[in-house]
């Protein structure tokens, strides 16, 4: 596995400290290598795969990392993308890319993860209600 136990740890604690703020859901997949040239692509096809798609409000949010290719992605669900504006994720992305060029993956992705449900929090507040609908633990399947 790329990360300790306790990097795990931290990030998954990241994971429930921003669902605290939305009712957006987010998932981590990481892998070793992108198969696909765009990691982009390859985090639509993981998406799918882990069914991120059936959220009631499709407010799922994938955190994408090919660690050994060095690439990474962030992609929200259609409910998302319906109301945020087009450069919504452009943060998010800059506050990975910071920390991923240091090569600090494990508090990089914690402080994307936070920076991402602090934005989705305008447009997908947490409600009293709200059933956490995704597992917080990392994904590290094997996705064909």
């Amino acid at each position: 596995m790329f990360f300790s136990e306790v990097e795990k740890e931290k990030i998954i604690a990241a994971i429930k400290q921003a669902e605290l703020n939305t009712s957006g859901e987010v998932k981590l997949h990481i892998e070793e290598s992108c198969p696909e040239t765009d990691p982009f692509e390859r985090a639509k096809q993981v998406f799918l795969y882990l069914s991120l798609q059936k959220t009631a409000q499709r407010n799922g949010v994938l955190f994408y990392l090919a660690y050994g290719d060095r690439k990474f992605a962030v992609l929200g669900d259609i409910g998302i993308d319906k109301v945020v504006p087009e450069n919504f994720w452009e943060s998010t992305r800059d506050t990975l890319r910071l920390y991923f060029a240091q090569g600090n993956y494990s508090e990089g992705l914690q402080m994307g993860i936070k920076e991402a449900g602090f934005q989705l929090k305008k447009y997908f507040p947490y409600q009293k209600d709200d059933i956490n609908e995704i597992s917080d633990d990392i994904s590290t399947e094997i996705i064909p």
